[in-house]
């Protein structure tokens, strides 16, 4: 069974939108460890627009399951997480303009740029992972720079406008998952992936972990409101 990485990224999305200290991102991590969670994932961007330094410095304290850090080849964040030590740095493309991460690395262009940040990362221990497409040359190129991990993006499956279109991603996914099987890396997935369609990608051979956020913080509103609003309506009428 793959083990379950939550993403809280946009628990940090609602808090910022007011720029205040609620809902905090850190206080959403132990509840989802104590959910069972395997590990807790938070994207550092360059801009800031969710998860903050602090953040990233309180997670490293509070939490006891593994803490993996998305991050860009950007030597500012790389500061941060040599000083803050994840379990695990996955390597993930950034740009300003996007809503969230759109494709994966693309390894064979950037190969020197991401080979430095590869080595500093694991100079200290940090494990990596690069978040690629499921393509299968940019597996081998993840695998030739060392790498411990590739985390395969999902998101062509998720979005797949009908069966046709989202089966053809799917033998994408197979058939990269099964070359970074072979290539002795971790095989990790994730981007898009719902209550409705992650089955499908569990039961794919060799996953070892899935890195699931929107849906379920999405979900945790839904099925978590009707408690919020009993405990503030029990709060006015006292």
């Amino acid at each position: 069974m793959p083990f379950l990485g939550v993403n809280i990224d946009h628990v940090a999305t609602v808090r910022q939108a007011r720029i205040t200290n609620e809902p905090d991102p850190v206080h959403a991590a132990v509840l989802a460890e104590l959910g069972g969670a395997d590990g807790i994932t938070v994207h550092l961007r360059e801009d800031r627009r969710h998860i903050q330094d602090r953040d990233v410095r309180l997670l490293r304290q509070m939490i006891r399951v593994k803490l993996n850090l998305e991050m860009a080849v950007a030597q500012e964040i790389v500061d941060i997480a040599l000083d803050v030590m994840p379990e695990q740095a996955t390597l993930v493309p950034e740009k300003r303009e996007e809503v969230t991460t759109e494709g994966g690395l693309d390894i064979i262009s950037h190969r020197d740029r991401i080979m430095q940040t590869v080595v500093q990362l694991q100079e200290r221990d940090i494990s990596v992972s690069l978040f690629i497409d499921p393509d299968v040359a940019q597996v081998d190129a993840s695998a030739d720079l060392g790498v411990e991990a590739i985390e395969l993006h999902t998101g062509a499956f998720a979005d797949a406008p009908t069966a046709a279109h989202a089966d053809a991603e799917f033998d994408r996914i197979v058939a990269a998952g099964q070359a970074a099987v072979q290539r002795g890396l971790i095989l990790n997935m994730g981007h898009g992936l719902t209550y409705r369609n992650v089955h499908r990608i569990a039961d794919i051979d060799g996953v070892h972990e899935l890195n699931i956020g929107h849906s379920i913080i999405s979900h945790a509103v839904m099925v978590g409101l009707e408690r919020a609003v009993r405990e503030m309506k029990e709060l006015v009428r006292r």
